[in-house]
């Protein structure tokens, strides 16, 4: 399969001879150990998958360090995470950076372990799944912000996606860009994999059934508040079991929590966060959405077009090497708008799918399963106007519409292929 180039590259190298050891976050088979390998062609590499290679590792990790020199690349880190200590005393010996470049999927007692024993020695990123644009190859476009510049700059390298479905049904792994391989099959293997290795390593979970309907209950709330009593009641299971086992799905990579904006001006906001998939693809399998056609007139068609607009702009900062948990929220709150619908005059809750605040500006998107978007589901937006400490910037309706156009003075609409 030919490579796919990566909006991350470009960060990856500066990161590399900016640090001593550059760590590469992720969920599995999103592709880090290709990015780096494309990237790095000169370095030995060395997989943790390989139970030769782990054992060496555990058992002698000062005899392997001493046996495996830099330029290395260590894939699937986060199985041998004794060999730190060692990194940390070869990088502080050498006055050159790039000498490691490490991969891991697994972000939970790892990134302590990481941040305790190579801090200021080593440039942390996140490689997600493919995004609209990478597969499109549509080359940087840089952070998704509804502004006049990014609009105006993405007009010019924007590409038409014939079926926006088959993209969010198919996924963002990069094997599945392959037409042949079999999507139901790659999910088998990955969900199966996923529970072998980094469930029983992370919780050692006796009953995989069990565990498995709870990943499928989390892909069926996708872009829902996140109750964990609702869930854990549904699955028979105790409360602090579904907290423990949300945790670790947000830390191996596949779903993301979004936090509610919370401002003391905003004293009525609903305090739950939201859950998110970070693929659309995995989502489907979970919830048996077998194919596209079916899944874009299923019950979950909404929330998985919210899920997969709310990953792309995920991706859209991470790519670009920031931390997109600074960047984005969400709000629900009980102070009352109006607004018209169907031509009469209502009073709802507001609610702001996202709120991006980059620069100390607030930017509010609404995402809507629509090719005809409407003036007055902005009406939430005047909300932030209370939040004194920042400025509003302008929003956006984001949608299946094929062109971007102001549909008020201050709020874009923005088709889904100009993230």
């Amino acid at each position: 399969m030919q490579y796919i180039s990566r909006e991350l590259e470009a960060t990856a190298q500066r990161t590399a001879k900016a640090f001593k050891v550059l760590f590469i976050t992720g969920s599995r088979q999103v592709g880090k150990t290709t990015m780096l390998g494309h990237l790095f062609p000169d370095y030995s590499q060395i997989s943790f998958d390989d139970p030769i290679a782990l054992s060496q590792a555990i058992s002698e990790p000062g005899l392997f360090m001493e046996n495996n020199q830099p330029p290395l690349l260590l894939d699937e880190v986060q199985y041998a995470t004794d060999l730190f200590r060692y990194i940390k005393m070869k990088s502080d010996a050498s006055s050159k950076n790039g000498l490691y470049l490490l991969t891991g999927s697994q972000q939970f007692h790892l990134m302590k372990k990481v941040s305790e024993t190579l801090a200021g020695r080593v440039g942390i990123l996140e490689l997600a799944p493919l995004s609209l644009r990478e597969i499109q190859g549509v080359g940087s476009q840089g952070r998704f912000i509804p502004s006049k510049e990014y609009i105006e700059k993405r007009k010019k390298s924007a590409q038409p996606c014939e079926d926006i479905w088959e993209v969010i049904h198919r996924g963002g792994y990069p094997a599945l860009q392959n037409e042949e391989v079999p999507w139901e099959i790659f999910f088998s293997s990955y969900v199966r994999t996923y529970l072998e290795r980094d469930i029983n390593e992370l919780l050692q979970v006796k009953d995989q059934v069990k565990f498995t309907q709870f990943l499928t209950a989390a892909a069926a709330r996708t872009a829902q508040l996140l109750n964990y009593q609702n869930m854990a009641d549904e699955l028979e299971i105790s409360l602090n079991t579904v907290k423990s086992w949300v945790s670790v799905l947000e830390a191996t990579g596949l779903v993301f929590i979004l936090q509610p904006y919370t401002n003391s001006a905003l004293n009525r906001a609903i305090k739950t966060p939201k859950l998110y998939f970070r693929d659309t693809g995995l989502a489907c399998y979970l919830t048996r959405w077998k194919d596209a056609e079916t899944a874009k007139s299923g019950a979950m068609a909404g929330s998985l077009f919210e899920t997969f607009v709310v990953s792309e702009i995920l991706k859209s900062y991470s790519n670009s090497g920031s931390d997109y948990r600074f960047h984005v929220s969400y709000y629900r709150g009980k102070d009352k708008v109006n607004r018209k619908r169907d031509g009469l005059q209502e009073s709802v809750e507001s609610e702001i799918d996202l709120i991006i605040e980059d620069g100390g500006v607030l930017y509010p998107i609404e995402i809507k399963l629509t090719a005809n978007p409407k003036q007055g589901t902005t009406s939430a937006f005047s909300v932030l106007d209370k939040v004194k400490e920042t400025k509003r910037g302008n929003g956006a309706i984001i949608c299946l519409y094929d062109k971007p156009f102001l549909i008020d003075p201050t709020t874009y609409v923005v088709p889904v292929n100009y993230l």
